[in-house]
């Protein structure tokens, strides 16, 4: 891999990774058309995911801070009632059990089989239209809608589940979240906050697994295509990654999500027609 295309994946993953569209979706199929002519591999996009999710900490990072210190002392002051920062913590980390269970019990289909494009392609038709109709139902709800204190144990396993769906490239992890917590009444600001703070246990988890296991592995792997560049995209995706928040949490909160619908069915649609045509090979 050049140091150009690195550049670009990297941007690439810092525009898509917080927008409903699929970041591993888009890794896949440009990683296939650029010079390189084939995709990075799994564990490039896990590594490159760390640099976005940096992006959160650096953004929220008081908020986060606030988390962990009141989770840190909930453990000390058992028994007695949780803050709104400790319920948080605890959240986050149940939403990240089923990505976790199912991540390690599925990895060699998730890195081998799941990349299939045509796979890629019909999950973002499906769940563009999902989005759809969530953001649908949001928009004519005539009660108020659920803020991030309004989170229960069941919801956040509903979270965790709709994230877990994002092992599959093309469901997109944010955009799994924010499906789910629209249908579950929650507000467009709300659900997308709550779903970039669960994803950084299962982001990080994945991308440092993915690091260590390719510190042996490097030689071994055709698609991974070293540490140089998928530093470099990182980098890239970490500094995009922190303005494609700002600007993202500022648009939901007055528009809806009806603009990325439309472009997931539209990439799936050139996707499918780039397979058909052969520009584009299925795995």
């Amino acid at each position: 891999m050049h140091l150009f295309e690195a550049l670009f994946l990297g941007l690439i993953q810092g525009l898509t990774e917080f927008l409903p569209i699929s970041s591993s979706a888009h890794i896949r199929v440009i990683g296939e058309l650029l010079p390189m002519g084939s995709e990075p591999g799994a564990a490039f996009t896990a590594i490159i995911q760390i640099g976005t999710e940096a992006a959160v900490l650096l953004y929220f990072r008081r908020e986060i801070a606030g988390i962990i210190k009141a989770w840190i002392a909930s453990l000390k002051t058992r028994g007695q009632p949780l803050n709104d920062q400790a319920r948080m913590g605890w959240l986050i980390i149940i939403g990240s059990i089923p990505i976790v269970v199912l991540g390690l019990a599925f990895q060699d289909t998730i890195e081998t089989r799941f990349r299939n494009l045509w796979l890629v392609a019909t999950t973002l038709a499906v769940f563009a239209a999902l989005l759809y109709l969530a953001d649908r139902y949001t928009a004519k709800r005539r009660h108020r809608t659920k803020q991030l204190n309004d989170l229960t144990w069941t919801d956040g396993l509903i979270y965790g589940g709709a994230q877990a769906l994002a092992l599959i490239p093309g469901v997109s992890r944010s955009g799994a979240t924010i499906t789910a917590g629209l249908f579950m009444g929650y507000s467009r600001a709300a659900a997308a906050k709550y779903s970039f703070l669960l994803a950084m246990p299962a982001v990080f988890g994945s991308g440092f697994y993915q690091a260590a296991k390719s510190l042996g592995q490097i030689k071994a792997d055709p698609l991974f295509p070293g540490w140089a560049p998928t530093i470099v995209a990182a980098l890239i995706a970490f500094v995009v990654g922190y303005l494609v928040i700002i600007a993202f949490l500022k648009i939901i909160s007055t528009f809806s999500y009806r603009p990325f619908v439309y472009y997931r069915l539209g990439l799936s649609a050139l996707i499918m027609g780039l397979l058909a045509s052969g520009l584009l090979t299925t795995q």
